[in-house]
């Protein structure tokens, strides 16, 4: 999963620092408009992973993110949702989640009933990616985006997973609103993942209280 932050936080009018940009336009993409946005994608892949010197997370390629791309646009059900202004500012693409649970293979642990229920229901959505080019609303941008995309799919539930070492992406889920509900590791790969998921709706929300607890309460704790 790729999710960023922008650096920037949103500023008081008047304070002297740079105006606010202009609300962005959320559109829908075919695979077809996907395929004839792929430059600008990588652009803003590459904008949004920024990394601040010495963080030890090693960033995947330019290669790799288009490599991800070609395997998700082929996927049943594939949705992406961009937002731009004069330019592309973000995006989040995903697809449906099985009600087979396969998607859950490899969950260190039971997996909550609440999660399992929504699944096999078929209510679940991953999202692959969401980027944010780094601006003052980066936050509520985000927030629009990860909406849009649920209510196109009618679904009640996202979940998506992050490699445990990349904690500036966890770190931007968390502040989003994701939970983390535990780790995850697919049989044969190398890559330990912290599954997370983000309730839509007041009635998911309310079935998935408590499912996330604080570091020492002896559950599930989100990265930061």
């Amino acid at each position: 999963m790729t999710a960023e932050p922008g650096r920037g936080q949103p500023r008081k009018a008047g304070d002297g620092e740079p105006p606010a940009v202009a609300p962005a336009r959320l559109r829908r993409l075919s695979r077809w408009l996907v395929e004839g946005l792929r430059e600008d994608l990588v652009a803003l892949y590459v904008e949004s992973r920024a990394t601040p010197p010495g963080d030890p997370y090693r960033r995947p390629s330019r290669q790799n993110f288009l490599n991800r791309l070609t395997v998700d646009m082929r996927r049943p059900g594939f949705a992406m949702v961009i937002a731009e202004t004069d330019s592309l500012m973000g995006c989040a693409f995903g697809f449906p989640v099985g009600g087979d649970g396969s998607w859950w293979l490899g969950f260190d642990g039971a997996l909550p009933r609440s999660i399992e229920q929504l699944t096999e229901s078929g209510n679940a959505f991953a999202f692959a990616a969401i980027l944010i080019r780094p601006h003052p609303g980066d936050r509520e941008l985000a927030r629009r985006v990860q909406e849009r995309l649920l209510t196109d799919h009618q679904t009640s539930l996202s979940t998506t997973l992050v490699d445990r070492a990349d904690r500036p992406t966890l770190a931007a889920l968390h502040s989003w609103g994701w939970l983390d509900i535990g780790e995850l590791r697919r049989p044969a790969g190398a890559t330990t993942f912290r599954a997370l998921v983000l309730p839509f709706g007041e009635r998911t929300t309310a079935r998935l209280e408590g499912l996330v607890t604080m570091p020492g309460d002896g559950g599930p704790s989100g990265a930061g």
